[in-house]
């Protein structure tokens, strides 16, 4: 299991503050990957892929919007 960790900012999270694992940022090849999970990033600050383990955390002095 990968122990990767990405850092998003603000602006990769979708409007309710979650993001898709795999993703561009992760660095992973897509059409190889697991089945596609929607993590919420937006509540604590972190997630961690279930299939992948892949953590993905919001970069330190991000501030999601009220939309989030």
């Amino acid at each position: 299991m990968s122990q990767k960790i990405v850092e998003l900012q603000a602006k990769d999270l979708d409007s309710r503050g979650g993001i898709a694992c795999p993703s561009p940022q992760s660095g992973t090849a897509l059409w190889s990957s697991h089945p596609r999970v929607y993590l919420d990033v937006g509540h604590t600050g972190h997630a961690r892929c279930p299939y992948c383990g892949t953590e993905y955390r919001l970069r330190a002095g991000e501030r999601l919007s009220a939309g989030h």
